[in-house]
């Protein structure tokens, strides 16, 4: 997976260059859990290799699963907007190498060069706006009347 495609893709060379230079080479194992609804964000992830799952908590029931992560997507949007604390919950479904970003130090960095933190805001509200219609499908999947996720809008 190379830098300019996936969630960076819309972010100059330039742009995508700074942020880089924040990031840190991590794995992960197959079925680690990586974080929980809830707990503080204070990183994120763009993911180089593997799949990573989101899941929502539902009381009393098993988490289900709202969407499969790959190769150049964001994983974690939560540490972008207050109070950080992560809004779906993440484990690995295969193996998962990816660059690792401290969240501070990346709103720090885009609040100092707003040529950068502007085009990564629109990239992170296009995912919460894509992760928010995915994770109320499959509610609807779940837990909706027969069809219901079939109707209003489309995905």
């Amino acid at each position: 997976m190379t830098t300019a495609a996936g969630f960076l893709a819309d972010l100059t060379p330039g742009h995508r260059e700074r942020l880089l230079t924040l990031a840190r080479r991590v794995t992960f194992p197959a079925h680690a859990r990586i974080f929980d609804e809830g707990e503080k964000a204070d990183r994120f992830w763009i993911l180089r290799h593997g799949s990573v799952a989101l899941d929502i908590h539902v009381p009393g029931r098993p988490a289900p699963i709202v969407e499969t992560l790959g190769p150049g997507e964001l994983l974690g949007w939560s540490w972008f907007f207050p109070p950080y604390r992560w809004h779906l919950g993440a484990r690995t479904a295969a193996p998962v190498t990816a660059d690792e970003f401290d969240a501070h130090a990346v709103r720090t960095r885009c609040e100092e060069d707003t040529g950068l933190g502007y085009p990564l805001a629109r990239a992170i509200a296009a995912v919460v706006g894509q992760r928010l219609r995915a994770t109320r499908f499959r509610l609807l999947d779940l837990y909706g009347p027969p069809g219901a996720a079939s109707h209003g809008g489309g995905r």
